[in-house]
């Protein structure tokens, strides 16, 4: 979801890279739940985080539809985020303890903060989100450890590749509400509603699709 914000305001004032020390750890969050909880529609889910939940759950994008993720406006496109339900208005993959149970398969977003992308003419950088997190004594990690992503080179490819399509499409629908229904119905059906090969590449799949 793209923001129009003053980086002064909600920002330190840098950019960082993956390779960039960066204060996001909060060694373990030890039962803080607060970002996992009234995000409202605000966790969108890209192609690569539907690979990984229906892998790592072992289903498929339909079955998590019926109860752990809903489709909704964002920027002017219908697309997936997680669901937010119950007292507090908690992630539905918030466990008991308040720990998240797919952790080791959480999505970009979660993996993200709270850090934020800034997007830029050749790819994007990260900043980090000075009111986000009310933990205190965060200390200092590097980017890409903090993200934990396999392949990090070739993920943030795809987040830029991904960002980019989805940019010419919104141009492409400037508010009108039949392109939106129809743009956004072929958008879930190729890059959502069809299964991916859980034991083949992602990354090849999506841009066969592409």
């Amino acid at each position: 979801m793209e923001r129009n914000i003053d980086m002064n305001q909600v920002s330190d004032g840098k950019l960082y890279t993956a390779n960039d020390l960066v204060r996001t750890d909060c060694q373990g969050c030890h039962g803080c739940s607060v970002c996992c909880r009234g995000m409202g529609h605000s966790i969108i889910l890209d192609p690569c985080d539907i690979f990984s939940l229906c892998k790592g759950l072992n289903t498929s994008f339909e079955e998590l539809m019926e109860d752990r993720v809903e489709l909704n406006i964002a920027d002017r496109l219908i697309l997936p985020n997680l669901k937010m339900t119950g007292e507090g208005d908690s992630c539905v993959f918030l466990d008991q303890e308040g720990r998240c149970s797919i952790h080791g398969f959480r999505p970009g977003m979660c993996r993200l903060f709270p850090l934020g992308r800034f997007y830029e003419k050749n790819g994007f950088r990260y900043f980090l989100q000075l009111h986000e997190c009310p933990k205190e004594n965060k200390t200092k990690v590097k980017v890409k450890k903090w993200l934990g992503v396999p392949d990090l080179r070739r993920y943030e490819q795809f987040v830029c590749d991904w960002h980019d399509y989805l940019k010419a499409l919104r141009e492409r629908v400037a508010g009108d509400a039949g392109q939106i229904r129809e743009i956004s119905l072929n958008l879930l059906n190729r890059f959502y509603v069809t299964p991916y090969e859980s034991e083949e590449d992602f990354y090849e799949q999506f841009y066969r699709r592409m």
